[in-house]
């Protein structure tokens, strides 16, 4: 029976510690990264419980009800965040294009054809030299040893994939 006991003794001013102290996490649970929210909100709660306690078992069954209302408030953010209501400073709206000026990894579409020869074996990825410049490359998908002639024929971003040339093609 002295379970149920638990908020006989609760004032105005624990009633207000608890309810701010439920704001303030939740606040936080919308709107990540501040922490002083959540911070607050938590030492608010975890004073509300030393207060209003009188026995461990007491204390222990307030922290589990505020962890389940707080397991709830979380699945309710998580279940916003998914379809997409969520604060909208946590989604970036705005793309970095390449039409703007952005470029994400350095434009090596320059060396698309261009003829080299391996420094390493490709098996099927190593090093390459084209006019100079070290690269590293993958074959594709076959075995080619060291020392060969190699053209470039597929860019994708920081992937270069060459084709090792036949003799007839050195012509």
């Amino acid at each position: 029976m002295e379970i149920l006991n638990i908020f006989s003794n609760m004032n105005w001013l624990l009633a207000l510690c608890f309810i701010a102290g439920f704001a303030l996490v939740v606040f936080e649970m919308f709107h990540p990264g501040i922490g002083a929210p959540g911070v607050i909100g938590g030492i608010l709660l975890l004073t509300g419980v030393i207060i209003t306690a009188k026995t461990v078992l007491q204390a222990v069954i307030m922290l589990a009800v505020i962890l389940a209302v707080l397991g709830i408030a979380l699945t309710a953010v998580l279940n916003s965040a998914t379809k997409g209501h969520l604060s909208r400073t946590l989604i970036l709206n705005e793309t970095l294009k390449k039409e703007y000026g952005y470029v994400g990894t350095e434009d090596l579409e320059f060396f698309l054809g261009k003829e080299g020869s391996t420094t390493t074996v490709l098996r099927p990825s190593g090093t390459a030299v084209f006019e100079g410049v070290k690269l590293d490359v993958v074959s594709e998908g076959e075995f080619i040893p060291e020392n060969k002639k190699v053209r470039i024929v597929k860019v994708e971003g920081r992937r270069i994939v060459v084709k090792e040339l036949k003799e007839q093609e050195n012509i």
